[in-house]
């Protein structure tokens, strides 16, 4: 499947904006809504993704909330393939399965529909997508749901790879990790 080369991810990277201090002090946060007010950029960025998963067979798209939906819909409608939202609990109106994740302090969980992922043949095949990956624990948690509700994950997509956080490394477990960038 294809990549970029260096010259065109050194452009993508340049169309995101580095926050200093933010959430909290320490902290450089990754903002991809300069990459989407770019309109070049995105569109090359959707075209890449387009070229890369094209010819996989992929039956849906799940993106995590929030910023999943924004890659994720419209790759599946780059595709032809249908979109699956993956949520907080309590944010689906229909009946839910969940899976709960470890957080450095606590618990979180997410959630899909019982029937996210029915289609005319037995284990669909799913792209997760995502804005970026830090320690990897609501995106592992994403594809044990999407395992969990009767579908194949066959990869994890995600915009930014903050690889100094190694969060790709309990992904991989399960499942194969695309990243398109990488931030040491």
């Amino acid at each position: 499947m294809k990549v970029l080369n260096n010259v065109d991810k050194e452009y993508l990277l340049a169309s995101i904006r580095d926050v200093k201090d933010f959430p909290k002090p320490g902290i450089v946060f990754k903002d991809i809504t300069t990459l989407l007010a770019d309109a070049k950029a995105y569109n090359f960025l959707m075209d890449h993704l387009y070229a890369r998963y094209k010819d996989a067979g992929i039956d849906f798209v799940a993106g995590i909330e929030s910023r999943g939906f924004i890659f994720g819909a419209a790759l599946a409608n780059k595709l032809g393939c249908a979109f699956t939202p993956i949520r907080k609990p309590g944010k689906l109106p229909y009946t839910t399965i969940s899976e709960k994740y470890s957080l450095e302090y606590g618990v979180d969980e997410i959630e899909v529909h019982i029937d996210a992922f029915t289609c005319k043949h037995s284990n669909p095949k799913v792209l997760l997508i995502d804005d970026l990956i830090a320690t990897g624990g609501t995106a592992n948690a994403a594809v044990n749901l999407i395992n969990k509700a009767g579908a194949n994950c066959f990869e994890a997509c995600f915009i930014v790879n903050l690889k100094f956080l190694n969060g790709e490394a309990l992904i991989e477990k399960n499942t194969p990790v695309y990243s398109v960038l990488e931030v040491e």
